[in-house]
């Protein structure tokens, strides 16, 4: 009934660009419209005034610049939450909902455990989402980027949780942080050979991305560390690369020889956590 919509037109732009192309056309029309996605795909005669056509010409020209669509937007949803984002820190992805799932469920059972950290908190997806979710939650939030720790500041502003969440610059755990019944951390993981040979390399920040000539360099170093802050009885989530698991879990049982170390999998069957049960005291 309405052909050649704008929305068939910014398909046909993102075609060439993108696997799901026709999600992201809906998605980036509903931003340019200021109008639920819903609303787009039932109103396929709407039109766009000249300062939307203004912004839609600018945000296609990002996007074939090689720009991901959430910088485009500015934002991207996490956990049903919307996160502000920039080229400073990575996009948040739906993988790391599971360590979300698994830290809140260990804390719902531990309701006297209150004090957790997000090693390398990025957006601050994941110290913002549990602070939102756990109001008695105190969280020291750390990152070695400036530029990254701004952005999960505004993040936690915007979901009124910066009240509980204190930041730090730090490379992994603070000096002087203290210690902590939860520590949960997504640390760069992907070998740096690999990594060059990448989509994603040089479109998101490559310190969130790069993790070392076999991509388990900091996330040894945190687990190397990691007993001088994690209290007696707590838990340490990392997440992994799916190829890193058998590696991941035996550097975790030689750091913590007297605790739980576990797997946890996606629901691909990938390996995706490395969950430690900390031995009460």
């Amino acid at each position: 009934m309405y052909p050649n919509t704008i929305l068939d037109k910014i398909r046909q732009r993102l075609k060439p660009l993108s696997e799901t192309y026709s999600l992201d056309a809906q998605v980036l029309l509903a931003q340019i419209l200021d109008k639920p996605r819903s609303w787009v795909l039932a109103h396929p005669e709407a039109q766009l005034s000249d300062i939307q056509e203004e912004k839609l010409t600018t945000a296609l020209k990002q996007l074939e610049s090689n720009v991901p669509l959430p910088y485009v937007l500015g934002h991207w949803e996490f956990y049903g939450l919307a996160f502000t984002v920039s080229p400073a820190v990575l996009i948040p992805r739906p993988e790391t909902e599971l360590l979300i799932e698994d830290a809140l469920g260990w804390l719902q059972e531990h309701p006297k455990a209150r004090k957790g950290a997000d090693v390398g908190t990025g957006s601050g997806c994941i110290a913002v989402t549990l602070a939102k979710l756990l109001p008695n939650l105190k969280l020291t939030a750390t990152d070695i980027s400036p530029e990254a720790l701004e952005i999960a500041r505004i993040n936690a502003k915007k979901h009124a949780v910066d009240q509980q969440i204190k930041f730090i610059q730090a490379n992994l755990l603070p000096v002087s942080g203290g210690s902590f019944d939860i520590i949960c951390a997504n640390l760069p993981y992907i070998p740096t050979a690999t990594l060059h040979t990448l989509d994603v390399f040089e479109r998101e920040p490559t310190l969130a991305l790069d993790g070392g000539s076999d991509g388990l360099n900091l996330i040894r170093a945190l687990l190397k560390g990691g007993g001088d802050y994690l209290n007696p009885g707590g838990l340490m989530l990392l997440e992994i690369d799916s190829s890193h698991g058998s590696v991941a879990r035996t550097l975790a049982q030689e750091a913590f020889p007297k605790s739980n170390v576990k797997l946890i999998h996606d629901l691909s069957g990938r390996e995706r956590l490395i969950r430690i049960q900390r031995a009460a005291a």
